[in-house]
């Protein structure tokens, strides 16, 4: 995970973590924490980024020792360099199918995000929009713009990574991913007949 991946996460936690600690509303963990909750995919452990669990849903408010058993109720990835978009989509796919009501993915590079749901719906956000936590995390709310760094402290980062060692430019057109690059539609994606 790059710098900038890294720093978008521990944000987005933090914005969370305290947003639930004082709505007493559930467990927010960070990269490190363990699912192991899909069927069919024997021992298959996803780690997103961010994760949060609603109150009630841990037996008795206990946390294992071990990996979590159960989906978390929002999972949130934070886009790298070295991430393939297939990857990315099969990640969210198996994250909805083994029952998660939100998923975040945060494209750092592009500065966008896209909000999945459990009903297939995905919405694309930019740096002017709120995020929310719907109904899964009822009162979140943030700007977009605050999840992701200044735009002097993004631009002084690239040029360490700008070549790779064989001296062939990384960046691809604009400085983006080009493995992840795609057209961008400026309004919101969504498959809701209504």
């Amino acid at each position: 995970m790059s710098a900038i991946s890294s720093w978008v996460g521990g944000k987005l936690h933090r914005l969370l973590g305290d947003f639930c600690d004082v709505h007493r509303l559930g467990w927010v963990f960070p990269a490190d924490i363990g699912y192991q909750c899909f069927q069919g995919s024997d021992g298959i452990v996803r780690r997103p980024d961010v994760s949060f669990i609603r109150l009630g849903r841990l037996p008795n408010e206990h946390l294992p020792d071990g990996y979590i058993a159960i989906p978390p109720d929002l999972a949130a990835e934070v886009v790298s360099m070295n991430d393939l978009a297939y990857e990315l989509d099969r990640k969210v796919s198996r994250y909805l199918k083994a029952g998660v009501h939100l998923v975040w993915v945060i494209n750092p590079d592009l500065r966008i995000m896209r909000v999945h749901r459990a009903d297939g719906t995905v919405t694309a956000l930019y740096e002017p929009d709120v995020l929310t936590g719907e109904e899964v995390v009822p009162g979140f709310r943030c700007s977009v713009r605050d999840l992701f760094p200044p735009q002097a402290a993004r631009e002084d980062g690239r040029g360490s990574r700008a070549r790779s060692e064989s001296g062939v430019s990384l960046r691809g057109e604009g400085g983006s991913n080009p493995r992840l690059r795609s057209p961008e539609p400026r309004v919101p994606i969504s498959t809701d007949p209504g």
